[in-house]
């Protein structure tokens, strides 16, 4: 199945302009285990396949690049960008049958990654690790299809790889991945949408420069929010304020701290859209207050 899609560039721009920006550093100031969570794991694994082509691109990165390396990533054909679930197997070898109900990834893969890593590559390896179905489709990482003895078998490896080697897990949430892997992941969390018209004009006269207000003026954050909602509705306002930030995103992303406080403020967002989908009956005010002190206060 085809996985890589050549519009990654206009759905996370702000993303993809941090990590190439990091990529091309000339210290490559990029880490080498990446964890990507969020509700779409389908456009995690876009994202991970580009930052894939950007750390093997012969030339510059940019979109249109027609190098050898660029070619082959999109066409999921390079020999050193490989997505590993649970369902992988060499194909023809007696391992396939076995592949049929199997549950996780397991320690011979862990062992089979491992060993390949040992022969030296002229490319930029990139494991890609989640989930998928018979169908191909895509599924997140969690510790059951991905259990503590595959990822302890690997932790060493994860922590030391050889040279040009990156790791990037695809999950929903960090929690569902064990703490010793997540300790060692730079982590980004992935909006579910981008969407097309990204207005914000509602929300702005409130919201701009919001990371400068002070403790005191909580309340306040909260009362124009909830005054938005009432007239407008939740979802209309959360969505708004995260195309607000997807701009600040966007201009920050030089500026670590900024660009982190953002990124952490768009996941609890996502999080209070979230918990008013699956539970209708919850108080939207209660959401709001606490969306508003993770805002200002953390």
């Amino acid at each position: 199945m085809q996985y890589y899609n050549n519009e990654i560039s206009k759905k996370y721009p702000q993303l993809l302009e941090y990590f190439k920006s990091g990529i091309y550093d000339e210290n490559k100031n990029i880490s080498h285990c990446l964890l990507f969570w969020g509700p779409d794991i389908q456009s995690q694994c876009e994202l991970a396949l580009d930052v894939a082509r950007l750390l093997n691109c012969s030339k510059d990165g940019n979109d249109s690049c027609d190098c050898l390396n660029c070619k082959w990533v999109r066409e999921q054909t390079h020999p050193a960008v490989k997505i590993y679930t649970r369902l992988d197997f060499k194909e023809g070898s007696s391992d396939e049958e076995e592949t049929k109900g199997k549950k996780n990834i397991n320690i011979a893969q862990a062992k089979s990654i491992i060993s390949e890593l040992s022969i030296t590559s002229d490319y930029h390896r990139v494991y890609i690790f989640c989930d998928r179905d018979e169908e191909g489709n895509l599924l997140p990482l969690n510790q059951i299809n991905f259990p503590e003895a595959t990822s302890n078998a690997l932790l060493k490896t994860f922590e030391e790889p050889p040279k040009n080697t990156t790791f990037i897990f695809l999950t929903k949430d960090k929690s569902d991945i064990i703490s010793t892997v997540v300790s060692r992941a730079q982590s980004f969390f992935v909006p579910s949408v981008v969407i097309e018209n990204q207005e914000y004009n509602l929300v702005e006269d409130f919201i701009s420069n919001y990371w400068t207000t002070g403790r005191n003026q909580v309340l306040d954050f909260e009362n124009k929010m909830s005054a938005l909602i009432a007239e407008h509705g939740a979802m209309f306002v959360f969505s708004q304020i995260q195309n607000y930030l997807l701009s600040m995103i966007k201009t920050n992303s030089q500026n670590k701290p900024l660009f982190y406080k953002f990124m952490d403020d768009m996941k609890s967002v996502e999080d209070a859209k979230r918990q008013i989908s699956l539970t209708p009956a919850m108080n939207i005010q209660t959401v709001v207050e606490n969306l508003s002190f993770k805002m200002i206060l953390q």
